[in-house]
């Protein structure tokens, strides 16, 4: 028989965040990993009262029945996960959280489930909001759902094991059928979300085309009211609070809601807004305290920058000996790297380029990656302050600056696309990652990121015209003329007609504008490649990133 080839695994943005997210989340703390760790646990009066309210919000929303378990019938199990949450004010402090899931890793596709894929907000889009909240001075509130995926109706016919410690006594042997998307079964978050997606809609909310979990209503006096939803947590903007007060109370009618007042902290971002100024700050300093003294880099002496501009990596500094084989299977090169990209994903744009490049060596890290990522962690160290400010009196209009770095790759000799996308003066979205196919010029890896970042553009200009901020074009900036003149025109035709097709589509492409800035005026210089500390500073300031004064 034929040998079956595997095509290779291509991951999106959605799932490169999926990942970092769950690293980040291996950052807190140790909490009891069972039942009967929780329950002998110096803390087991708040993890039993925490398991108490779980128990009670699971018989309020009627999420099973007890029934006698069928012949050959299969039942899953379940299990209690405990977790400790800083509250979203000094005031609530440490909240105790005991969470009841099924055991979805035994589930049969085609017979426990068949479609699971659930959307979630991108943290682009979050970045927009807060873009716009700042310049339109809009109120943000913010609201959870308690048990969220409780909400939403199952389809399929599952059988459960009961809770441990929550056995109906005399009723051991039964089973509990499940009326309700448990959190752990493969289907809920996508049941959750179809149910609130009907009801938003059903009460005159529009879905966004651009991202599928923002919402918007155009109310009577020509203001709008945004929702923005990621699981179970969701920011509301509007330009008045009784708009938001309306939201609140329509969906506490239908959903078991937890009001926690003006926005502080979404997804480990934490908000700083101050209003008189008409500024706000996007920071993720308690989130990277964490993180460097979990890898133990909390005392590391601070670097300026995040790589350094004469050392390049390859595949070449994997461990050659068993010495260094031994060595580096000790070291956790996935998980720090997984925790940097969660903060490079959602705030820290100035580490872009140097987590893209140390995130190729997974596979096999050798100790020049593993200092690489190091040198990260001591620049972290030093400008944990920094994050992302939004405000100012730039037009809030989308602008993307683009730039290549040419066979940066040492080892594929692949080209680095960087671009960088402001929303007004306030940085909403970036990407550094290499280019699929090897590039025969300068002039063709300028055209590869031009194309990108112009898709990008597109997408941003059709998610602010959506939310109500019209632009003709959004414009790109890009500091290769060749690359600008290829774009706008069929030159040297001999020399570029390899490129592929779906690159040239730009040139016929009547919702972006591309024009040429000067290379020490483009701050995606920085995505590229290592640059000196001077430029690096530079880049910073054109974009906006800075500690909160």
């Amino acid at each position: 028989p034929r040998r079956q080839i595997n095509t290779p695994k291509r991951y999106t943005s959605e799932s490169m965040v999926a990942c970092a997210l769950q690293a980040a989340e291996e950052v807190e703390s140790l909490d009891p990993s069972t039942y009967r760790e929780a329950i002998t646990s110096a803390e087991s009066a708040q993890w039993i009262a925490a398991m108490g309210e779980e128990m009670e919000s699971l018989h309020k929303n009627q999420t099973w029945e007890l029934v006698k378990v069928p012949k050959g019938r299969k039942v899953i199990g379940c299990k209690w996960i405990f977790k400790k949450k800083e509250g979203n004010s000094e005031v609530e402090g440490t909240r105790y959280k005991a969470r009841l899931v099924a055991k979805g890793y035994s589930q049969k596709e085609g017979v426990d489930y068949n479609e699971i894929f659930s959307p979630v907000v991108r943290h682009t889009s979050i970045r927009v909001l807060l873009a716009l909240v700042t310049y339109q001075n809009l109120e943000l509130e913010q609201l959870d759902v308690k048990t969220a995926f409780l909400h939403g109706e199952l389809e399929e016919d599952i059988l459960m094991s009961q809770p441990e410690g929550f056995a109906i006594q005399g009723k051991e042997d039964q089973a509990c059928r499940l009326k309700k998307s448990l959190y752990g079964l493969k289907q809920s978050p996508r049941q959750w979300y179809k149910r609130f997606d009907s009801f938003m809609v059903e009460h005159g909310y529009s879905r966004s085309p651009y991202d599928c979990c923002v919402y918007h209503n155009k109310l009577k006096d020509g203001s709008y009211i945004y929702l923005l939803l990621y699981v179970d947590d969701m920011l509301i903007a509007a330009r008045d609070k009784s708009d938001i007060q309306k939201l609140k109370m329509l969906l506490s009618a239908e959903f078991d809601m937890k009001d926690l007042g003006a926005a502080k902290k979404i997804l480990g971002m934490e908000i700083y807004r101050d209003r008189n100024q008409r500024k706000l700050f996007l920071s993720q300093k308690s989130y990277i305290q964490k993180v460097l003294s979990r890898f133990g880099m909390a005392t590391a002496k601070p670097l300026n920058t995040p790589s350094s501009a004469n050392f390049r990596l390859s595949t070449a500094l994997a461990p050659q000996s068993e010495t260094e084989v031994e060595y580096m299977s000790r070291v956790p090169y996935a998980s720090a790297v997984g925790s940097l990209m969660y903060a490079m994903v959602c705030t820290r744009p100035d580490i872009a380029q140097a987590v893209s490049v140390v995130s190729r060596f997974m596979a096999q890290p050798g100790k020049e990656h593993w200092q690489a990522v190091k040198r990260i962690f001591r620049y972290l160290k030093g400008t944990t302050d920094i994050g992302l400010i939004y405000g100012g009196d730039a037009d809030c209009l989308v602008a993307g600056y683009s730039d290549s770095d040419y066979a940066a790759d040492v080892d594929g000799r692949r080209s680095m696309t960087g671009y960088v996308f402001t929303l007004g003066n306030s940085v909403v979205s970036w990407k550094a990652t290499l280019q699929p196919s090897v590039t025969l010029s300068t002039t063709e890896a300028e055209y590869m990121a031009l194309t990108e970042a112009a898709k990008e553009g597109i997408w941003l200009k059709g998610l602010v015209g959506d939310l109500g901020l019209q632009q003709d074009q959004a414009i790109v900036y890009c500091d290769s003329l060749s690359a600008i003149c290829l774009a706008k025109d069929q030159v040297h035709h001999d020399r570029t007609k390899h490129i592929d097709v779906r690159y040239h589509f730009i040139r016929t492409e009547k919702r972006i504008k591309v024009k040429k800035i000067g290379t020490k005026d483009n701050p995606a210089d920085m995505f590229t490649k290592p640059v000196p500390e001077s430029k690096f500073m530079h880049c910073l300031d054109l974009l906006n990133v800075d500690s909160w004064r």
